[in-house]
């Protein structure tokens, strides 16, 4: 960015704080956001679900936590959560699954170099819908601090769970997820130095038990610089501005389409 582009930042930013005042930290992060986007540092990006978009969902890369009042006694249980996991990979690193797992058939753009790897490896709690059960009960804490999580409850889909064991010198490429109908939760657990992620034109550091959670139809990529593996919580949420007989009847609809395509197999 050229110098005279920094400087209507800088002017327009000082700008939105004399109108807004100090204390508006939701509304000051938007204006910010809004200011890069006119001197042209800050791209663009919109949701690109693979399978399911939803009408009418604000495109917010990073959400703010004040949305979600459950966030704090999440991280609250972060050592007990990491303890866990902890104990878990010293003890059986072996059991982890790759995080991708697609047949030779699939295209596997952009997943090529991942698929079937333990450079980004999965300890599943609940996977598609469904507990299991095994891995649930070698972390017991862990799911008595999801259970606080408002998860959608779609049998065959959701909710997940999932410890994501990310080896050194690894990078998760660019990519979107399946529906705008709910938002990825990521709570970081072991984070050496040289880890990173981006949600669309936002790259932020990971701090150890602090989360966010962000839209994952919005492009986003991970990186793993570091020398020891990074070790994270994922599990996901219902999109907030979903009202509760929208979120029955996005899951009525799911199992809807999943018995007609049963039916049809």
């Amino acid at each position: 960015m050229d110098d005279r582009s920094a400087a209507m930042e800088a002017a327009l930013k000082e700008a939105a704080r004399r109108t807004l005042g100090a204390g508006a930290s939701r509304e000051l992060r938007r204006a910010d956001v809004f200011v890069e986007r006119i001197v042209g540092r800050r791209g663009v990006y919109h949701q690109q679900p693979l399978l399911l978009n939803y009408p009418g969902l604000p495109e917010i890369e990073f959400w703010d936590r004040d949305e979600f009042p459950w966030l704090e006694s999440l991280e609250a249980a972060a050592p007990d959560i990491r303890d866990e996991i902890a104990a878990i990979l010293a003890e059986d690193e072996g059991l982890m699954a790759p995080y991708i797992d697609y047949p030779d058939a699939a295209p596997l753009e952009p997943w090529a170099e991942l698929n079937r790897s333990q450079r980004w490896g999965a300890f599943h709690l609940w996977f598609d819908g469904r507990k299991v059960a095994w891995n649930a009960a070698r972390a017991p804490k862990t799911m008595a601090a999801l259970a606080g999580v408002p998860q959608p409850q779609a049998p065959g889909r959701s909710p997940m769970a999932v410890f994501s064991v990310l080896q050194p010198k690894t990078r998760i490429p660019p990519h979107t997820g399946v529906s705008n109908t709910r938002l990825a939760v990521h709570l970081p657990l072991i984070v050496p130095e040289g880890c990173g992620f981006r949600v669309g034109s936002e790259t932020r550091a990971w701090r150890e038990g602090e989360a966010w959670i962000f839209d994952d139809t919005i492009e986003h990529e991970a990186w793993n610089e570091g020398d020891r593996p990074r070790t994270i919580l994922i599990c996901d949420v219902w999109n907030p501005r979903l009202s509760e007989p929208e979120r029955q009847t996005i899951a009525a609809l799911m199992a809807a389409m999943d018995a007609f395509n049963e039916a049809e197999a």
